[in-house]
């Protein structure tokens, strides 16, 4: 039997000019992940081809994530940093999975159908079914944890899907392999092991201040790269001079903030910016809004911006340092995905097993 312990999986997509929901959404969250768990932290550029790239700007996004993870304060020595292309098991595992997972489960993914809308039919089939390559970054490694913001819990449940169908077609062949996955029982039972299948079902890590991550123009709407207006997001490489001038041009309501929780349902601008701040601080919008209660947003603005700043324009100054240095990058990959492949092929080499193909 095999167990792969407490791991933890995270990636990130390299779709370019990395922004403020892409820090308090994951890459913040991660950091602190590493001092309790062992993390996977990957570049996942093999999803990327669904937004059709040119390749020499998936090349250089793809550089850019992995320097925000590093610049963050990600360790490359401690934990594995690596980009998805370069261990092949994750494609090979897709397949496996394809085959696996039905359409009527890709068919009411929430985010395809908002990518597609009503032309759905024109649509790359790899659009359609990458869910199942999510799948298989996670399930490659038997991660225990993954990292996800309130959007991406549907795909996680995908994935515990697509892993208990594989557990079930696969029971019998499992059992006679001796491949099932030990777990610690609990209840009277504590501490001994038993077989839970040869995938786990991976459980959800929230961030403590989970939230979406709005635009500064917009509140109804999420932050986003492809917003064609700079001032919608911070980005990750903004100096202070751009940071302070977007929260002064933030768009607010006239009201004072408001002294309840409750009562900044109905105002997303003032929502998104009190939330934004908690995660920040590292505390909740409860006891943000005790400490502001009352107050103007021309007053609440500047400690918004003071911790933007301190948080942001160290992580901006150390990214565009690690930017000017493409092949310490490159190296920092080759080395992490050297190290995830031998893990990978772990477990496809008893997945090849698990299904009846023929030994290489």
């Amino acid at each position: 039997m095999s167990d792969f312990g407490q791991l933890v999986f995270s990636g990130v997509q390299p779709t370019g000019n990395l922004h403020l929901g892409n820090y308090l959404g994951a890459i913040k969250n991660w950091a602190a992940l590493q001092q309790h768990y062992n993390c996977l932290f990957c570049v996942v550029d093999m999803h990327a081809l669904t937004t059709s790239p040119e390749p020499k700007d998936l090349l250089r996004q793809t550089r850019e994530v992995a320097a925000a993870f590093l610049a963050a304060g990600i360790d490359a020595e401690k934990h594995i940093v690596f980009n998805q292309s370069q261990v092949r098991q994750h494609a090979e595992l897709a397949w496996v999975f394809n085959c696996i997972a039905r359409m009527g489960w890709l068919a009411r993914m929430t985010q395809f159908k908002d990518k597609t809308g009503k032309n759905s039919e024109k649509a790359s089939v790899g659009l359609f079914a990458y869910p199942c390559l999510m799948a298989a970054d996670i399930l490659l490694y038997r991660a225990a944890y993954v990292p996800v913001g309130e959007d991406q819990k549907q795909h996680l449940e995908l994935t515990r899907d697509i892993a208990a169908k594989f557990n079930a077609d696969y029971a019998a062949r499992i059992a006679e392999l001796g491949a099932a996955i030990a777990r610690p029982a609990g209840g009277a039972e504590a501490g001994t092991k038993v077989c839970d299948g040869f995938f786990p079902l991976p459980e959800p890590l929230m961030p403590p201040a989970a939230q979406r991550i709005m635009s500064l123009r917009d509140g109804t709407k999420k932050m986003s790269k492809s917003d064609s207006s700079d001032m919608s997001r911070i980005n990750l490489t903004d100096n202070a001079d751009d940071i302070a001038m977007k929260i002064r041009k933030a768009k607010t309501d006239s009201a004072p903030l408001p002294a309840l929780v409750e009562e900044l349902r109905a105002r997303p601008e003032a929502d998104n910016l009190v939330g934004i701040y908690a995660a920040l601080t590292d505390k909740d919008k409860a006891s943000t809004l005790a400490q502001f209660a009352g107050r103007d947003f021309s007053a609440f603005k500047p400690h918004l911006t003071e911790a933007l700043v301190t948080k942001l324009v160290p992580i901006g100054e150390e990214l565009r340092r690690l930017l000017k240095a493409p092949d310490y990058i490159d190296a920092v990959l080759a080395k992490g995905s050297a190290r995830a492949l031998p893990k990978a092929e772990a477990t496809m080499k008893q997945v090849r097993n698990i299904v009846g193909f023929l030994p290489g």
